[in-house]
């Protein structure tokens, strides 16, 4: 038998936070870089019916379960907008990405489905497009999205995040981060809700280390232009240690933070909204990454992914 026809396909990655995570709820700067190692696929094939196959669910779409939401809310809207019918279509989805670990599986998930929608329509999207449509299916899964996860999600560099406007970063000479998880999902509403809580309590003080998160994330943007691994590194210690006064951070995080750099990461820290989920940690140099993940793996990490940003071609 043959496999039926191709006849879209789409794909995206997983995004992390390298600096700026609370703060960022506070009007200042974030930076977020592309984790091109964790993909998500989604292809589209004639069908009987509108189907989808995924690893959460198999069978009509009408029938998907909540969960799906966002699934369904991004291929809705993506066939709504290039003017797709959704009938007589299986939508296949496969993903790499871990869930509620801050990397941003609703997105990449949402960025392949609106690609694989447009590449069976035969159109290009925009940019600013693609990004809404994004936002349709993360608006299903967060609620009110910041659009960083959107963004980022389908950019090959990183990405400054300030007020709802992005830029992108140029990226003066490779670095190779590790990102090591916890095991635990993330807790970012109760993350957020918890530094807000200690704002009111403590305002000079919450406000003083928000602000110096912001400055550690408005310095990391000359870091990467000029290549400055040892001042990156600088930051992202500076960075933790003033999530963990902020209270984000948890014992998992800190353990595995401490045990990059005791293997000789120049700076590690918490990634995403924390009390849970991932850190990053930047390796001394793209040959001492596998030795930096395996220290991570002994250190307790349920998983552990190395990517390189700033990559020549």
């Amino acid at each position: 038998m043959h496999a039926p026809a191709v006849l879209g396909t789409g794909r995206a990655h997983a995004k992390a936070i390298l600096l700026g995570e609370h703060s960022v709820v506070y009007g200042t700067p974030a930076i977020a870089v592309p984790v091109s190692t964790l993909t998500s696929t989604a292809t589209l094939r004639p069908a009987a019916g509108s189907l989808i196959s995924s690893a959460l669910y198999r069978g009509t779409a009408s029938d998907a379960p909540s969960r799906l939401a966002p699934v369904q809310a991004a291929w809705r809207a993506a066939a709504a907008h290039v003017g797709l019918p959704r009938e007589g279509l299986e939508l296949l989805t496969e993903s790499t990405l871990p869930i509620a670990r801050g990397l941003g599986s609703s997105a990449a998930i949402a960025a392949a489905i609106v690609r694989a929608v447009a590449d069976a329509a035969g159109i290009t999207l925009s940019v600013p497009e693609e990004h809404e449509l994004i936002q349709e299916a993360e608006r299903a899964a967060h609620g009110t999205p910041s659009g960083i996860d959107a963004r980022t999600v389908v950019s090959a560099a990183p990405i400054r995040f300030e007020l709802g406007a992005f830029q992108s970063l140029p990226v003066g000479s490779s670095f190779s981060l590790v990102i090591a998880d916890t095991g635990r999902p993330g807790a970012t509403s109760t993350a957020v809700a918890s530094v807000r809580a200690l704002r009111e309590r403590e305002p000079l003080a919450t406000d003083a280390a928000i602000a110096r998160l912001g400055e550690l994330a408005e310095g990391s943007v000359t870091d990467l232009a000029t290549g400055d691994a040892a001042e990156l590194g600088f930051r992202l210690r500076s960075a933790h240690e003033l999530l963990r006064e902020l209270g984000v951070s948890n014992p998992e995080l800190d353990t595995l933070v401490q045990a990059a750099h005791a293997a000789g990461s120049p700076g590690a820290k918490l990634t995403g909204g924390g009390q849970g989920g991932c850190i990053i940690a930047l390796a001394p140099s793209a040959a001492e990454a596998g030795q930096l993940s395996r220290a991570l793996e002994e250190a307790g990490a349920a998983q552990v992914w190395t990517t390189v940003i700033g990559e020549t071609a």
